[in-house]
């Protein structure tokens, strides 16, 4: 079955902010140009922030979100190709609502996606990080600021003899510790219990970081 997925397509987006027009006629450009495919994505894969800036109750209006959470949910259910055949996945960032920073994060506020979910019953909302398995392979998706906290947390700057690109510096420090925040609980509070959500040993097909 996995040899014969070669059609099988996942598309990630990241920094969906639904409290910004533009943005959501952005989004219905992109849902329309896959509608028209011969052979529509298998996966959308929606990761946040969803809104412009920290949601929080010192300057975010939930009911507000919430109901465009349900707009984005009407603009999916517009595209009745896409509804029926793809799936979709919803990642928080950062910056988006619950409970605390702490990784991994917990899924987005139930509050939050009702009205989102009365279009698209099947949608899919996960912890950050998120693994998915296809056939035999594991994906991972990671959205976190990390990069900007670890060059300021290294003790040394990285020796640029190789590469002075940060980005292939970053990798290979997540990739040689094979855990996906290699920081100190002062600089990035983890949730104990569930550290194990944040290892990459054994190795992971793939490990798609938003940073």
């Amino acid at each position: 079955m996995e040899k014969r997925a070669v059609n099988d397509m996942f598309v990630i987006l990241s920094e969906i902010w639904l409290d910004k027009e533009e943005a959501l006629g952005k989004l219905e450009i992109v849902l329309d140009g896959f509608e028209s495919v011969e052979v529509v994505p298998s996966l959308f894969v929606f990761m946040g922030n969803f809104c412009s800036k920290p949601c929080n109750l010192a300057n975010s209006d939930y009911s507000s979100l919430r109901l465009q959470f349900g707009k984005l949910g009407q603009i999916i259910a517009a595209r009745p190709r896409l509804k029926e055949n793809s799936r979709f996945l919803f990642i928080p960032g950062p910056d988006d609502a619950g409970p605390s920073t702490a990784l991994p994060r917990c899924a987005l506020p139930k509050y939050l996606t009702e009205e989102l979910q009365k279009y698209i019953p099947e949608a899919i909302f996960s912890s950050n990080p998120c693994r998915v398995k296809f056939y035999t392979q594991e994906v991972v998706f990671f959205r976190q600021d990390l990069l900007y906290r670890m060059r300021r947390s290294c003790l040394m700057p990285p020796s640029v003899t190789e590469t002075a690109d940060p980005f292939q510096h970053f990798v290979a420090t997540i990739t040689h510790q094979s855990h996906l925040c290699p920081l100190p609980l002062t600089v990035q509070p983890i949730i104990w219990n569930y550290d194990h959500c944040l290892h990459l040993y054994p190795t992971r097909h793939t490990a798609l970081l938003i940073v």
